[in-house]
């Protein structure tokens, strides 16, 4: 039995909003209250001298397995496209003649020129023409090369790994992915969408327990970062990496996972459903893509893109295709969550979401917590659907200040002011539950609670009031966002993301408080100690 005492505790419990000590039992909190817990007997006093404590965050939108490996790649999320090629040409030093260089992060919409900059021009020029198989072919002829964008939604190869996976001139584009090509009709090396997946599937697949041990090595950056929760979002090898960490006891992460539409079969079969497992590792809901991506300019548009009137995005199927697939998930038991990026992905799965709910109702299956990924533009006739069908809006604040000078220049000034509009959101009534889409942006929820405060970037850009300042949220919201919205979207609010009696206890130590300090002094913090179960997973005290 512990008792954290001497402490500025933030419950996140409307009914007792601070305390000053926590008496915590068997993975649990036995007691919430102030001086009057000191007289508890036969306990372990720990005495946190004045320090902050909040519930344990979760990242509502992480790609775990893709995250823990990545963090062996070549990182790409450079400033200019000679950078990029620099890491990968260091990277190639130390690689072995026909191995596979694996990289991520480039984003040829942050590229800045790399050439002087004209009179007068400062250092806001972009750069941003796709690059091409030949600045990589320029490195090494000997290794093939295969680099994601930061959406994920995009690939940059080289010849070696085009010729590997059999790509040419004559090879058709994939359904719902295109091949990029030049004036004559030659791959460049940009993979858009499914079009990845003639690369990637060549690519060797790392081992379970390659994966399991990247999953168990990341678990203490995950806590330093404040983390003792995650909604995970990769695949069948993820799955099992975890529920191998579960068995041996080594998971201590709070685990909701989701399943991929391809597996829904498999899960009728075995009679699978949402909210299966235990408080470490329980089934989440039945994923599915509706579109791309802002970065490549395939999220499904209900109007062109600024300067590309004829591109309208790729919708991946349309409303009616979604219920469909959502009423075989209803039947056996799993909710829906859906990444919706573009207005009319989101306009198309709400429309799915409301037939759901129709055939939930007269069907008699249980209300379940659908989810949309994402939300990055929504139309005003949409904006309130979220909050009127009871789905989540599942979003990620730093999508925001990554994307803001892509959403300017390609879905421009009148779309942008729904564009990530958690304010909206809330405003309507919708849960809102923040995460990070990790690798494509850092899992860092102190980066998401800055973004999601100030909408602006670490520089200060865009202003000192942000971008699209109408949208920001209060820091209260925005750590709700991380805290009682994914324990709401996991089904386990009633023990999950507040410190509230018999509630799991799962909590981090501040040495600042977030609730008070400058927005720009979020961008540093970091957990001094997290606790998962009433255990110190990690300390810095």
């Amino acid at each position: 039995m512990q008792l954290l005492h001497n402490a500025r505790i933030y419950t996140l419990n409307p009914a007792q909003p601070t305390a000053s000590a926590l008496l915590i039992d068997r993975g649990q909190i036995l007691a919430v209250g102030g001086d009057e817990l000191l007289d508890t007997t036969s306990v372990e006093k720990i005495n946190l001298e004045g320090r902050i404590v909040i519930p344990g965050l979760t990242d509502a939108h992480i790609h775990l397995q893709h995250y823990a490996l990545g963090l062996q790649k070549v990182d790409c999320a450079t400033h200019t496209r000679a950078e990029c090629l620099h890491r990968v040409a260091e990277r190639v030093k130390t690689t072995k003649a026909n191995e596979w260089i694996l990289g991520h992060g480039w984003d040829q919409n942050e590229w800045q020129s790399d050439s002087p900059l004209p009179e007068g021009e400062g250092p806001g020029v972009r750069a941003n023409s796709w690059p091409s198989s030949s600045d990589l072919d320029s490195i090494t002829l000997n290794h093939p090369i295969y680099l994601t964008a930061h959406s994920l939604h995009a690939a940059w190869a080289n010849s070696a790994a085009l010729k590997l996976a059999g790509i040419n001139a004559d090879t058709l584009n994939p359904i719902n992915g295109e091949i990029q090509r030049d004036e004559h009709g030659q791959p460049t090396g940009i993979l858009l969408e499914t079009a990845m997946e003639l690369v990637s599937a060549h690519i060797p697949k790392p081992a379970l327990n390659d994966v399991s041990e990247s999953i168990r090595n990341a678990q203490p950056i995950l806590w330093k970062m404040g983390l003792t929760g995650l909604h995970d979002f990769d695949r069948r090898v993820c799955f099992m990496a975890l529920q191998n960490l579960h068995a041996s006891g080594e998971l201590k992460l709070r685990i909701t996972k989701t399943i991929p539409v391809e597996d829904l079969e498999h899960a009728e079969g075995l009679g699978l459903c949402t909210g299966f497992g235990d408080d470490y590792l329980r089934v989440g809901m039945l994923k599915v893509f509706m579109d791309g991506a802002l970065g490549p300019r395939t999220a499904a548009m209900l109007q062109p893109y600024e300067g590309e009137p004829e591109n309208r995005g790729i919708l991946n199927m349309d409303g009616e295709a979604l219920f469909e697939i959502a009423r075989r998930a209803a039947d056996v038991g799993l909710g829906m969550t859906v990444h919706a990026i573009g207005d009319r992905a989101n306009h198309e799965v709400l429309n799915a979401y409301e037939q759901l709910r129709h055939y939930e109702r007269t069907s008699g299956r249980p209300a379940r917590r659908h989810r949309i990924e994402h939300v990055q533009l929504i139309h005003a006739d949409d904006a309130s659907r979220l909050a009127q069908l009871n789905v989540i809006a599942s979003m990620q604040p730093t999508h925001a200040t990554s994307d803001m000078l892509s959403a300017d220049k390609y879905w421009g000034a009148e779309r942008n002011q729904l564009a990530y509009a958690w304010r909206e959101q809330l405003t309507h009534g919708a849960h809102l539950a923040f995460g990070s889409d990790a690798p494509v942006e850092s899992p860092d929820p102190f980066k998401g609670l800055h973004a999601a405060v100030s909408r602006r970037r670490a520089d200060g850009s865009p202003s000192p009031e942000g971008w699209v300042p109408a949208q920001k949220l209060m820091i209260q919201e925005s750590i709700e966002a991380f805290t009682t919205g994914p324990a709401y979207a996991a089904g386990m609010e009633n023990r999950l993301g507040r410190l509230v009696e018999n509630y799991l206890a799962d909590l981090i130590v501040l040495q600042k408080n977030p609730f008070t300090c400058a927005p720009d002094e979020l961008l540093t913090m970091q957990s001094a100690a997290t606790m998962v179960a009433g255990d110190w997973v990690w300390r810095n005290i």
